[in-house]
């Protein structure tokens, strides 16, 4: 009986750990939409691993250094970036996040709004959550 019980609270415990490993990328993914409108390059930098892998809506890919650099730019200017539903699973050491976000602004002078999917890998590095991996994929407006 006691190994049983012992066995359930293992469970729950880690339940418990990993309930708060995906609120805490939640959080962070919430920061990511706030930095990126504020085009805060340093906070973003403290978000992602060094080795990121990012495949934006338009099929480009880019490093770390590229993506920050865009975000910077003064031709993209995002007024808005809204995640409109957003989950998380724990695998592991590993959290993946899925959602649809919604992104307005003016880039080259011409005003844009995309909606999309995402998927986004966080990996726990020295005990701090990165982003290591994010796709993005256009939903095209319906007829």
């Amino acid at each position: 009986m006691f190994l049983v019980c012992s066995g359930a609270l293992i469970v729950a415990a880690q339940n418990g750990a990993d309930e708060g490993a995906v609120t805490k990328v939640l959080a962070l993914e919430h920061a990511w939409n706030q930095a990126e409108q504020r085009k805060d390059a340093k906070a973003m930098d403290a978000l992602f691993d060094n080795a990121l892998v990012y495949v934006d809506y338009d099929g480009s890919f880019q490093t770390k250094a590229e993506f920050l650099a865009r975000v910077k730019s003064s031709t993209s200017q995002p007024q808005q970036e809204t995640t409109e539903s957003m989950t998380a699973h724990m695998f592991g050491g590993t959290v993946i996040v899925t959602g649809i976000y919604v992104t307005k602004g003016v880039e080259k002078g011409k005003p844009y709004v995309r909606r999309g999917r995402f998927v986004d890998t966080w990996t726990l590095r020295n005990g701090s959550w990165l982003c290591v991996a994010s796709q993005a994929t256009p939903i095209l407006p319906t007829h």
